[in-house]
């Protein structure tokens, strides 16, 4: 994932990178030649080049044949699996799926789908996208892609997104069966650009408090991030909420720029070092629009990189709380180095640190990255989830906040207060609907049958208004009886709550789309209620220790 936006003059690691890019580059002409360039540098570059040797001898003179292309790449991955856990080889048939998702956009035919009974179902239309003014409707199956049929149990959604996805103006062909039509509608569309939203919801959670829920860290989620800002100012937002839960990170610069909305000016936000890179910092230009209003961000253990970035930046300037549960802890900064072949690496050349001077990269082994990606599952098992007494911090990295608050570098972004995980509605019989997917397929049937007359709701509470939700209950238990989950009733009770909740939410997505269907979604959650309370009761801001000055703790 890209992080930095910073111009750095050298990269670290050159001796390696020199390597890779000699398997990519290199071009020999005989042995003799060969052995007699080398010899006329020093032994340590030699030393570089050993493997661009080895490939070529096993391309030239092993007793079978090989895919010379494999075996580079599978050298250049393994010598980065000996770096930290985020330097990373991408082969070039990767690239385009291993940036796209950041990048704001793509090219289709704009629509959402899912794959039930083997059938693509259209789920949502885009507006203004393709689909959309070709005449798809939500609840369309399609059947046909250019005349060959695209159905069954081979189809999944790579396949999908490989045969619909496409270049910008070409034209994709598909046969497309609607409830009340006998015969295959024909449709013909050209494809376009298809935007890729990471503000995936901003609504008012209630009267003067703006939730904002943010997925990752793209191109476009800064001006995304200031449309929400100002459309929850014209709704009457005087606080807001910042949902970083589950987002993985993305542009460094992104974070950089929504942290500055907040920011007094000349307000430190994230410096970044390596060794080959000297000291880069980004400060607050005061500029921003909202550096008064109360803020609570909220965090968990999928939050990363650019999400620690803009968490750890309002955490050490006291600028506003961090509710949830302690962050990933990557505190590590990549850059991209593309190769003639379309590959690329993404190579870890800083580290970035907090105001405070803290880096909140955990721990790791140079080339061995086993423990490091079973971290989060000890964290669970170690019980942090759910008791902040669990949590293990770095004692011995002490770090200050402006205000003179203690913060702990070496282990994430440790939440000013702290929210357990609720698992009180996770019962055997929940855990079996939701491994097999009924809730999502019953809800989807529930709209298939009922669509007519829910399209008359203006809004998710006009929906929710129309809908029974201890009949649907009932009427679901039945279903996934059908689908082999027989009722456990002391169980169902245990989950009524939830069950009724997703099945909504679920039904108001595909009516009205996600607009509807995270209001409904994120009902009840314990950390967005404690958010809430903490701003009603005017406790956004962290309670500062009565002696601030560090001179009186030497």
């Amino acid at each position: 994932m890209k992080e930095p936006q910073f111009n750095y003059a050298w990269l670290p690691f050159w001796a390696a990178v020199t390597m890779v890019a000699g398997i990519l580059i290199g071009n020999w002409n005989s042995n003799s030649t060969e052995y007699q360039f080398y010899d006329t540098y020093d032994f340590e570059y030699s030393r570089r080049n050993n493997l661009n040797m080895l490939l070529h001898a096993i391309e030239q003179q092993y007793v079978d044949s090989v895919n010379s292309k494999e075996l580079t790449d599978n050298a250049m991955a393994s010598i980065l699996r000996e770096l930290d856990p985020h330097s990373a080889y991408i082969p070039a048939e990767d690239m385009e799926s291993a940036t796209e998702d950041l990048e704001g956009s793509f090219s289709g035919i704009g629509i959402q789908f899912n794959l039930l009974n083997d059938t693509i179902n259209v789920v949502d239309v885009i507006s203004g996208g393709p689909s959309e003014r070709s005449g798809l409707l939500p609840g369309d199956r399609i059947i046909t892609v250019d005349d060959s049929l695209f159905v069954g149990k081979s189809i999944s959604n790579e396949r999908v997104m490989k045969h619909l996805r496409g270049k910008k103006g070409s034209i994709v062909k598909l046969g497309i069966k609607r409830q009340g039509s006998e015969d295959l509608l024909q449709f013909e569309i050209e494809r376009g650009d298809i935007p890729l939203h990471s503000v995936d919801a901003a609504y008012i959670i209630e009267p003067g408090i703006g939730y904002i829920l943010i997925s990752k860290f793209g191109r476009t989620t800064y001006e995304e991030f200031l449309v929400a800002l100002a459309r929850l100012t014209n709704e009457g937002a005087e606080s807001y909420i910042i949902d970083l839960r589950g987002n993985g990170g993305g542009y460094m610069d992104a974070a950089i720029n929504m942290v500055n909305e907040f920011m007094l000016m000349n307000q430190l936000i994230v410096y970044t070092e390596g060794r080959a890179i000297t000291r880069e910092e980004a400060r607050a230009n005061g500029m921003g629009s909202f550096k008064e209003q109360p803020i609570i961000v909220l965090t968990d253990e999928w939050s990363a990189s650019a999400s620690e970035i803009f968490a750890g930046a309002i955490q050490d300037n006291d600028r506003g709380l961090i509710v949830g549960r302690r962050s990933f802890g990557k505190g590590l900064v990549q850059s991209q180095i593309p190769f003639s072949d379309g590959s690329a690496v993404r190579l870890t050349i800083a580290r970035y640190h907090t105001p405070s001077g803290r880096c909140i990269q955990k721990e790791y082994k140079m080339g061995d990255n086993e423990d490091y990606e079973l971290d989060i599952l000890n964290r669970y098992n170690r019980g942090e989830f759910f008791n902040a007494d669990s949590i293990h911090q770095h004692t011995d990295l002490i770090y200050h906040t402006v205000g003179g608050r203690t913060v702990y570098g070496g282990g994430g972004i440790m939440p000013d207060v702290f929210i357990p995980s609720d698992t009180t509605h996770v019962t055997p019989y929940y855990n079996n609907v939701i491994n097999k997917s009924l809730l999502y397929k019953y809800a989807f049937e529930y709209v298939d049958k009922n669509r007519t007359k829910l399209s008359k709701a203006h809004d998710y509470k006009e929906l929710l208004a129309m809908l029974d939700s201890e009949r649907l209950l009932n009427d679901f238990i039945k279903y996934a009886a059908k689908n082999g989950v027989q009722a456990q009733y002391n169980e169902i009770n245990k989950s009524r709550k939830v069950l009724i909740r997703l099945l909504e939410a679920y039904i108001a997505r595909d009516i009205m789309g996600d607009e509807a269907f995270y209001p409904i979604f994120m009902r009840d959650d314990d950390v967005i209620e404690k958010a809430c309370q903490l701003i009603r009761e005017g406790k956004a801001y962290p309670s500062l220790p009565e002696t601030t000055s560090h001179e009186d703790e030497k």
